[in-house]
């Protein structure tokens, strides 16, 4: 049995990180909660940045909230690893690739200006601290080893990657056939865990 966790998607962290450092409030169907740690309100000095453009980033936020998802869901392809090595620098081909690889990214959609808050890399680096000090000392206190039947159940029923997000309260979702969303609350709590991961099973 493998199953891939993926608690720590830079694409999604940085979506998470614009939406509450710009104090932005998209509308749509089915966005994920506050971060459980949110960042500091970006400067006004920042704001006032003629390059910087909430509004547009606001109106944009939702539909690259599901595009990144749906690249989360993928399964990994290692075709195009070697697709690349036959590809020329700045080729489109090689655009087209490296956009598969990569998937949508925030920054290439907001440009520089959105990050360029020193509050950007100090919310970084506390949430890497955060996720180091969460990391389990042995095996068996590994998130997916304390609901170990549930997740096998899950597995059987098609599960192959868990996507973790930092955020508060309960928000699980299915990202297509193979893949279930979490908050780490909810990962982090065997019983949620297993109730998340039961109702993938029961849901396939």
């Amino acid at each position: 049995m493998v199953i891939t966790v993926d608690d720590d998607s830079q694409a999604v962290l940085d979506l998470l990180w614009v939406r509450e450092a710009w104090e932005l409030e998209p509308v749509g169907d089915d966005l994920p909660p506050r971060l459980a740690h949110g960042p500091a309100r970006v400067s006004e000095t920042v704001r006032a940045d003629a390059s910087a453009d909430p509004v547009s980033w606001q109106q944009a936020w939702p539909g690259l909230w599901q595009a990144t998802l749906a690249h989360a869901a993928r399964p990994h392809d290692p075709c195009v690893f070697e697709a690349l090595g036959r590809t020329d620098d700045g080729s489109p081909e090689r655009r087209e690739l490296l956009g598969r690889l990569i998937g949508p990214r925030a920054r290439e959609d907001f440009g520089e200006p959105a990050f360029a808050d020193p509050a950007y890399l100090e919310w970084t680096h506390a949430r890497f601290q955060e996720h180091m000090l969460r990391r389990p000392l042995n095996a068996e206190d590994q998130p997916e080893r304390r609901s170990l039947d549930a997740l096998i159940r899950a597995w059987r029923a098609g599960l192959e990657k868990v996507v973790a997000i930092p955020c508060v309260g309960t928000f699980t979702r299915m990202l297509g056939p193979h893949t279930l969303l979490v908050t780490g609350e909810t990962r982090r709590d065997p019983a949620r865990y297993a109730e998340a991961l039961a109702w993938f099973a029961e849901s396939r």
